[in-house]
């Protein structure tokens, strides 16, 4: 059986025998909404590689407690891979960051690219970003990760332009490139992948990251939506890792 996932602020110094207290908004759902009881299995986890599966010792209205059983730590996985997400309309954003959280990547950059529809400013750019880094908690949880993605602030063309001099190897998915990814040889350490708007990204753009060390591919013939095209390359790449062996 799966055991459900909680997210916990910290699991310093923790061992078996160990009562670990989970309260608030997370601890309402479990028991609330999800009616988790004493003498149940969880698995509980702080995002950054440690995870716990203990047995609930009492439950409140927002609180439950668990007793650890077992302590599991994990090493970040390699390579690590950085999606830079053009902010799409609607709800867009929080399916790319729903299905990039579910394939493993390490961290995702809300971009402000020339062509987005969707501009933020203000307060809407505050509660857009709190809707995709609770799509990404909850996505990792999910998927039961160990290591929860960070989703960043949300960045500039500049910004981007310093990630991709960063990254051992930078990609930038545009329709009219004339290499594919499956050409592009996949090395250890950073991976930058950076996906355009849904009107595409401008040649001012595309000369910008090359200039930076990224190399232009296509994905294929078909041209992808930008809330689904960082999963199909990030998933191209990472089939020729170790990550997938």
């Amino acid at each position: 059986m799966t055991l459900p996932v909680h997210l916990v602020p910290t699991l310093a110094g923790v061992g078996p025998g160990t009562e670990v207290t989970v309260d608030g908004d997370e601890a309402h759902h479990a028991v609330a909404v999800r009616r988790l009881r004493v003498g149940e299995q969880v698995v509980l986890t702080d995002g950054r590689g440690t995870s716990v599966r203990g047995v609930v010792a009492s439950t409140g209205k927002r609180v439950f407690t668990a007793v650890v059983e077992e302590v599991a730590r994990h090493e970040p996985p390699a390579p690590e891979v950085v999606v830079v997400q053009a902010i799409p309309k609607g709800d867009r954003g929080e399916l790319a960051v729903e299905v990039l959280t579910e394939v493993g990547v390490a961290r995702i950059v809300p971009w402000a690219a020339s062509r987005s529809v969707a501009v933020w400013k203000g307060d809407r750019a505050e509660k857009s970003l709190g809707r995709w880094r609770s799509s990404a908690r909850e996505a990792a949880k999910q998927a039961r990760r160990s290591w929860f993605p960070d989703v960043s602030e949300m960045a500039s063309t500049a910004d981007v332009v310093a990630l991709v001099s960063e990254a051992d190897l930078a990609v930038v998915l545009h329709e009219d490139a004339t290499d594919p990814l499956a050409t592009v040889e996949v090395p250890t350490g950073r991976l930058v992948v950076v996906v355009g708007p849904e009107g595409g990204l401008t040649a001012d753009e595309v000369a910008a990251f090359v200039g930076a060390g990224a190399v232009s591919v296509r994905l294929g013939s078909e041209v992808l939506r930008t809330s689904t095209a960082g999963l199909a390359a990030v998933s191209a790449l990472l089939s020729r890792t170790g990550r997938w062996s």
